[in-house]
């Protein structure tokens, strides 16, 4: 008798997509504890902002090359490159942590190794998406994608919160590792095809550096694309400064409650959840770029409020709002590329379109915590002139400054979605560029 077919298609996504969700839960639940544990350690923004610097640095230098080998290269090879390196960084952190050697900087080695992995997945994971699910379901198969990345951070933080005092940073740890394991038996279970060559991706054929620039050239030559990008670019750029803030923000507010930090964090995950599931039931706006620069604007205007909250409630509040578009933006965004570039070239071409929207990334924690630490957070503890004016809307003491930048981080968010209608390029990039699937 024959063994039944391994699953492949729409069934073979969902396998993967269960896989990937419970493997997000255990590694939110280390990022959360680790989080508390530097904190603790050295009470400092910009140390905390490091932590991103050091993931997606590696992250942009690969880019080009993982981008590469995505196109040329099995694509769940890709993604199962990417669990590995993370599953390392996190070995890695536990071994230190069990024989008492862990220092704050090692985190930053295993933030590198784990940025590096994931140089590998996103872009493997979105082609793949192209050739498994049929062009129709794009919007709400990548509505389901962000509650992948956003469902487990409801718990997480929870649990973590539940389990430290139980299991430890080691229990979580050891967590972690299990699940990158299941994650990797269900890619090697599954099967996930290649593309079929197209006659621009036989043109994009050369030597590796040719290929890796392809994918920029391919956006340079699409005004429409890369207007697009520097969309993402400039929203990046203030809301990587404002996120960066979060944390030591509201940490600093409530005298270090990690509880009320939890909270907050998990009201965040709950909003990207909602609009999670109501991007996987709608499919968003039929003209998506829509989804892209109201969203964006919606996400603005949530910053301004937080940036202002005092209390749990309005944190609540703005963190649920702010998050709710953030599966309309990045839904709508995925689909229009994977609608317009073929699947054969998406590996190299969306590699260089994450570069070119995450180029300001590793800055923004650097410009977040130099301008918190040694501005910011200094007026507002003594406040004279103009800044007198905001204190009765953020308060004084610490937290306030930062406070006050995640508000202008705001402004500037909502600026950026304003802009992206004023030009034509941008606004009619469905009507301009042909589908290709």
């Amino acid at each position: 008798m024959n063994s039944p077919s391994r699953p492949a298609g729409i069934r073979a996504f969902f396998i993967i997509w269960i896989s990937q969700i419970v493997s997000i839960l255990a590694s939110g639940m280390t990022g959360f504890a680790v989080s508390i544990w530097l904190y603790q350690k050295t009470e400092s923004a910009t140390a905390m902002g490091l932590m991103q610097v050091f993931y997606i640095t590696p992250f942009l230098l690969m880019s080009p090359l993982a981008g590469v080998m995505v196109d040329r290269y099995s694509r769940k090879l890709m993604m199962m490159i990417s669990d590995i390196a993370a599953g390392l960084g996190t070995i890695f952190v536990l071994i230190l942590f069990l024989t008492g050697h862990l220092q704050f900087w090692h985190l930053y080695i295993a933030a590198a190794l784990n940025g590096i992995g994931n140089t590998f997945q996103w872009p493997a994971y979105s082609a793949a998406i192209s050739v498994m699910v049929p062009k129709e379901q794009l919007g709400r198969v990548n509505g389901l994608m962000s509650l992948m990345e956003a469902g487990p951070g409801v718990l997480a933080p929870l649990a973590a919160g539940a389990l430290l005092p139980i299991i430890g940073i080691q229990g979580v740890l050891m967590v972690d590792i299990i699940t990158f394991l299941i994650a990797i038996l269900a890619l090697s279970y599954v099967i996930i095809p290649q593309p079929s060559i197209s006659e621009e991706g036989r043109r994009g054929q050369g030597t590796f550096l040719r290929e890796a620039l392809f994918g920029f050239d391919y956006i340079f030559k699409r005004p429409s694309l890369l207007g697009l990008q520097l969309i993402f670019l400039a929203a990046n750029l203030f809301s990587g400064i404002g996120f960066t803030l979060l944390a030591p923000m509201i940490l600093a507010k409530t005298n270090q409650n990690s509880l009320i930090f939890g909270t907050v964090q998990s009201m965040f995950a709950a909003g990207s959840v909602a609009g999670g599931i109501i991007m996987s039931i709608w499919g968003g706006f039929k003209k998506r770029v829509h989804g892209v620069l109201l969203g964006w604007m919606a996400l603005g205007i949530g910053m301004m409020v937080m940036g202002f909250g005092n209390q749990l409630s309005l944190w609540i509040g703005a963190a649920i709002f702010m998050n709710l578009f953030g599966p309309l933006i990045n839904s709508s965004n995925q689909a229009i590329w994977q609608s317009k570039v073929h699947p054969d070239l998406q590996g190299r071409v969306f590699s260089a379109r994450r570069l070119i929207a995450w180029l300001t990334t590793p800055i923004s924690p650097i410009i977040a915590g130099t301008l918190a630490d040694f501005i910011f957070e200094p007026l507002f503890r003594q406040p004279e002139g103009w800044i007198g004016f905001f204190t009765k809307l953020t308060g004084i003491g610490p937290g306030a400054g930062m406070g006050f930048l995640f508000f202008l981080c705001g402004i500037g968010v909502l600026l950026v979605g304003i802009f992206g209608y004023s030009v034509k390029a941008v606004r009619n990039v469905e009507e301009v560029l042909p589908d290709v699937i």
